[in-house]
């Protein structure tokens, strides 16, 4: 970012694991970025949260954000999506979701973006390869499968779990609870498998993408396996993220691919597509 240029502005919606971790790292400092509103659903626990800050920041309804900042980004409830991005987008700004697989089902605020200029920015987050993948898809991809196993833990409280009425602490070995395709994952796990939606926008899309989920005892990481086909290259990926002490359902790596992301947006000097 040049030298006098006005630093970019960045607001959280969600203070949860996530957003926490994001906002501390903004507050420590990031050159050309300043954190400048957050949301929560308990404002007084986000206000005690802030405390040791160096600059805390106000604690406003998230539909407000976009009012006070460049870039929003998402960490809510599935059930408040919409309504944030639509907010975001009809502002102009960047919309970061971190729940990407809720695009799926809100996908003409893409059209929307395009008719007010803003833009939608999706962090690779708890997954690699997605730079390999987005270059494959610029030729011709054959398949793509994901295959994710998670502690029972990381599971928990899935809607796919619940109707199924799966006991998952009574699993003593590792059990396939789900086999399709990404669009059709994200009902059934739409807090535990955005990893999966991500995949399938960089690459053939949510009804060409196929995933197998796991809950396995054996394992103490969210691991995911990718294997892709195309006509450029063969390449199989395979990753074990430590699961965030806060919340077991997403990975430490998760905040720390957005900070990333953030940092891509004004770093004079860029790695990867």
């Amino acid at each position: 970012m040049s030298k006098g240029q006005a630093d970019i502005t960045v607001a959280i919606a969600g203070l949860g694991a996530i957003g926490l971790e994001v906002a501390r790292v903004l507050d420590a400092g990031i050159d050309g970025l300043k954190l400048s509103a957050v949301s929560a659903r308990n404002q007084a626990k986000a206000r005690d949260n802030m405390a040791d800050f160096n600059d805390p920041v106000p604690v406003m309804e998230f539909t407000s954000l976009a009012e006070r900042a460049d870039i929003v980004i998402e960490s809510l409830p599935a059930a408040h999506f919409r309504d944030l991005g639509s907010a975001v987008i009809a502002a102009g700004k960047i919309f970061m979701p971190l729940s990407c697989g809720q695009l799926l089902d809100n996908w003409d605020l893409a059209g929307m973006a395009e008719n007010t200029g803003a833009r939608i920015i999706v962090p690779t987050g708890a997954l690699l390869g997605l730079d390999a993948v987005r270059a494959a898809a610029e030729g011709d991809i054959t398949s793509v499968r994901m295959i994710t196993r998670k502690p029972p833990t990381g599971l928990a409280g899935a809607p796919f779990v619940v109707e199924n009425d799966i006991d998952l602490e009574a699993l003593t070995e590792a059990t396939k609870l789900f086999e399709g395709t990404a669009r059709e994952a994200i009902p059934g796990f739409p807090a535990n498998l955005n990893v999966v939606v991500a995949l399938s926008l960089a690459g053939v899309g949510p009804d060409k993408t196929l995933l197998e989920a796991w809950a396995d005892p054996e394992v103490t990481r969210n691991t995911h396996e990718i294997q892709v086909e195309a006509d450029s290259a063969r390449f199989s990926l395979r990753i074990e993220n430590v699961p965030s002490e806060a919340n077991p359902r997403t990975g430490k790596i998760t905040a720390l691919s957005t900070i990333a992301c953030l940092r891509g947006l004004v770093s004079t000097v860029r790695i990867g597509s």
